[in-house]
């Protein structure tokens, strides 16, 4: 898979908008993640309104990069679908990760910014998006057409590697 090994963190984006076919092929990729039993716990907010996508680009102070981005996308836990819930975090970063392979694989270019488990950061996105109170968000996902261009590193390090035979 391709994307695994080109896939980078981009922060600058063209002002173009992102096509909603290409947001709901995104969508689907999150949702074909896997699940600790099934569970699916997630629900997702497409952000493209300009004025909110200002506003959440202030939730961290490392998110700031969001705000020339013409769409976000918030994955959310829904903790009333939650039957394993000490791992609802890590079936929410499999579907961000499927997000960001996805954002890849469509010619697009995107950033993975952390809100949980911030609860200063996750109080800020609640409040923007006025978000149910069964969800919590997870992240922030800025993407569009990327406005700058470069190479994944190679990070394989063998010495991290310890086979047992």
């Amino acid at each position: 898979m391709n994307e695994i090994f080109t896939r980078v963190s981009i922060r600058k984006f063209e002002s173009r908008p992102v096509e909603e076919a290409k947001l709901e092929k995104i969508l689907r990729a999150a949702m074909a993640a896997p699940s600790a039993g099934n569970q699916q716990p997630w629900e997702f907010y497409v952000v493209t309104n300009q004025a909110k996508i200002q506003e959440l680009a202030k939730c961290s102070p490392y998110s700031g990069c969001a705000a020339n981005a013409p769409a976000l996308i918030i994955p959310c836990i829904n903790k009333a679908k939650l039957k394993f819930p000490e791992l609802d975090e890590i079936d929410l970063a499999i579907a961000t990760q499927n997000i960001l392979l996805e954002i890849t694989a469509l010619d697009l270019g995107g950033v993975w910014l952390a809100v949980a488990p911030f609860e200063d950061r996750i109080n800020k996105v609640i409040k923007a998006l006025e978000i149910k109170d069964n969800l919590t968000p997870f992240a922030l996902v800025a993407l569009g057409y990327p406005a700058e261009n470069h190479k994944q590193q190679d990070r394989f390090d063998e010495a991290k590697v310890h086979y047992v035979k």
